[in-house]
């Protein structure tokens, strides 16, 4: 039987894509650390207000990307968390779901932990228990590596240490890996990608895409989600 692998960088509340790639392999590794990315979505993702796409932010300590990800720290201010919650407290109080799905969402924007990486891991466990995903998530930094590595050799040195047959990635990953490559090293590797045509009822309004997971939360039972979880594609 196959052991199916899958590695990424932590994203703040990411989009359900993010999480059908989570759903779909056996073990996950989240990738804290790397150089953390400036204007990525590491600290930042979008929400439904007024129809449109908002964004959100997580409140940091003047994110570097010449530190690693679990080098950059999250803002201790009360200031981000209450407004945040605030913003989506009142844009999605009338959802379906909102009182399921809030409890969890406040629960992860008031942990008070200041280290990036642990605050996401800590996001990601609370995320994946509500959707009841039972992949296994690994810490990057746990895995004893060479890190002078790149890219696709460093993910097949992580599949390789972890025992691994397969990976997956994301469909963006088709021009950063090569599938004969890792054939030659013993490894499958498969792109996923999410059906495009998912929607589902957002107050009666034009369907807004690719927002982040708390959308889906707010709008879909957990036994709808785990559905939504299964619409994708492998290549």
């Amino acid at each position: 039987m196959s052991d199916i692998l899958g590695i990424y960088q932590p994203y703040f509340f990411p989009y359900l894509g993010y999480f059908q790639l989570i759903d779909l392999v056996d073990r996950f590794v989240i990738y804290d650390d790397v150089n953390y990315i400036k204007g990525g979505w590491i600290n930042r993702n979008s929400i439904l207000l007024n129809g449109a796409a908002h964004r959100i932010n997580l409140g940091m300590n003047d994110p570097s990307p010449n530190k690693k990800i679990n080098e950059n720290e999250v803002s201790c201010d009360s200031f981000w968390r209450t407004k945040l919650l605030k913003t989506i407290e009142m844009n999605y109080r009338k959802a379906p779901y909102f009182s399921e799905a809030y409890p969890v969402i406040e629960d992860i924007i008031n942990n008070q932990e200041t280290n990036l990486a642990t605050y996401m891991v800590y996001a990601y466990r609370k995320l994946c228990d509500y959707m009841d995903i039972k992949t296994e998530l690994i810490i990057s930094s746990s895995i004893e590596k060479d890190n002078s590595l790149k890219g696709q050799d460093k993910v097949i040195h992580i599949c390789k240490l972890l025992g691994a047959d397969t990976y997956c990635n994301s469909i963006g990953g088709t021009e950063l890996y090569d599938k004969t490559v890792f054939r030659e090293n013993g490894i499958n590797l498969y792109f996923h990608s999410m059906d495009s045509d998912i929607a589902y009822p957002q107050f009666g309004k034009e369907f807004v895409p690719n927002l982040s997971i708390i959308d889906v939360m707010m709008f879909n039972s957990v036994e709808d989600i785990r559905k939504l979880l299964r619409r994708y594609t492998l290549v």
